[in-house]
């Protein structure tokens, strides 16, 4: 049980009264709830109060689970919001589709009551531990995310967390290409400019609340994306690399610039929480990005075994 109890509050959307009084029942004891009827109503709670964690039902009239998914993600008040479906459907397409537009975890009816509360429990943890990276200087103070130190804790979090649901964790390890060539040209306080935009840029490239972007060091980032095999971590390098190929950096000249990114992938089962394991996953997705700067930049690379 969370230990801050009545601190977290969830936003339950469901349009039968008895899925909303079952899961009020599990939850209620433990954290603050706001109710929604429609998908239309949880759109307007979920701006007015913007809650910790979303219970989201994929079936509902007039809009859909996945309708109110895509607008929550456009918001930029509740884009950063955890969305875990509550839901019958049981395809492994509808569960991907959801994953795609950026729920964290599915909860199927009948509800389990041990399961519902496992599954909020784990990611208000996750909520829990973003607040208190910002409380305690985990954050890199130009780019505003995290740092190395605020990432190398949420791994270990997330790393336990593979070990335990026997599930894929990936991560990806990003350079701006030829960055000192550009503080060369523009000056640093411009290069300083280009680095908070590639981290805003690639933050927002990612769906889901889980997903974790942070300042490796210098020019070089690094992304971890629990619960992600290789193909949906490839999905991710493609499109940051894209988002960030295609953005324009103006200078106080007014010049025009842009860069473009190298990113090295890997993707693991953990099956140990040994410091060498850990240590191995985030030197793969390294080796992996020296291959691609090597072999000409501008592109992503997995890493080999």
């Amino acid at each position: 049980m969370i230990e801050t109890q009545k601190e977290f509050t969830i936003l339950i959307t469901d349009d039968e009264k008895t899925n909303l009084d079952i899961l009020g029942s599990i939850l209620s004891p433990v954290y603050n709830l706001l109710i929604a009827r429609n998908g239309l109503r949880a759109l307007e709670l979920a701006e007015e109060h913007k809650p910790d964690l979303i219970l989201l039902d994929v079936l509902m009239p007039e809009m859909t689970g996945f309708e109110v998914i895509v607008k929550l993600k456009e918001s930029s008040t509740t884009n950063n919001i955890p969305v875990i479906f509550i839901t019958g459907l049981t395809s492994a397409e509808d569960e991907e589709k959801g994953f795609l537009l950026g729920a964290v975890d599915y909860i199927t009816k009948p509800f389990k009551q041990a399961i519902v509360k496992a599954r909020v429990n784990t990611h208000i943890r996750i909520v829990d531990q973003i607040r208190t990276i910002e409380l305690i200087g985990l954050i890199d103070p130009l780019t505003k995310i995290s740092n190395r130190r605020g990432f190398e804790n949420r791994l270990n979090v997330e790393w336990n967390r593979a070990i335990r649901e026997k599930t894929p964790i990936s991560i990806l390890v990003m350079d701006i290409d030829n960055f000192k060539g550009y503080n060369d040209t523009y000056g640093h306080q411009q290069g300083d400019a280009a680095l908070k935009i590639f981290a805003d840029i690639s933050t927002k490239t990612l769906k889901r609340a889980v997903d974790f972007n942070a300042r490796w060091g210098g020019e070089e980032f690094i992304i971890l994306l629990p619960g992600t095999d290789i193909n949906g971590a490839t999905d991710v390098a493609e499109r940051i690399r894209k988002n960030i190929e295609g953005v324009v950096i103006p200078t106080e000249d007014g010049v025009e610039t842009q860069v473009t990114v190298s990113i090295g992938l890997h993707s693991v089962i953990p099956t140990t929480c040994a410091v060498a394991q850990i240590e191995e996953f985030i030197k793969k997705a390294d080796q992996a990005l020296y291959k691609a700067k090597s072999s000409g930049r501008n592109r992503f690379v997995i890493s080999e075994g």
